[in-house]
């Protein structure tokens, strides 16, 4: 008995997996919220308390926050002067910043 409700949950847990839609961030509507919440010290990308650590992609780089997980992280924990977003954003919405902000970089601002 516990050997076919091992399959059965193997098997449900596999065409879960298999049939899922990865949740993919929506830089679009990260650019509304960024303007909401991050632009009072990031406008255009800028970073208004701490003048070397912009989110240029050569900052980002630099800084080794050229990733929608390291970007992620840093909004939800915050750092330094920067406010932690976990409680004001939801987890997609910050994932959706993030993408914003990376994809900014990318086009230089």
């Amino acid at each position: 008995m516990k050997k076919i409700v091992s399959i059965l949950l193997l098997s449900v847990a596999i065409f879960s997996f298999a049939f899922s839609r990865p949740v993919l961030a929506d830089a679009a509507a990260g650019g509304a919220i960024f303007n909401a919440n991050c632009a009072s010290c990031h406008a255009g990308g800028r970073n208004l308390v701490n003048a070397q650590k912009t989110l240029s992609k050569a900052d980002l780089e630099k800084y080794d926050m050229h990733s929608i997980e390291a970007i992620t992280s840093q909004i939800t924990k915050g750092k330094n002067a920067m406010p932690a977003f976990k409680g004001r954003l939801k987890d997609t919405q910050i994932q959706d910043v993030a993408a914003y902000v990376l994809s900014k970089a990318d086009a230089g601002w």
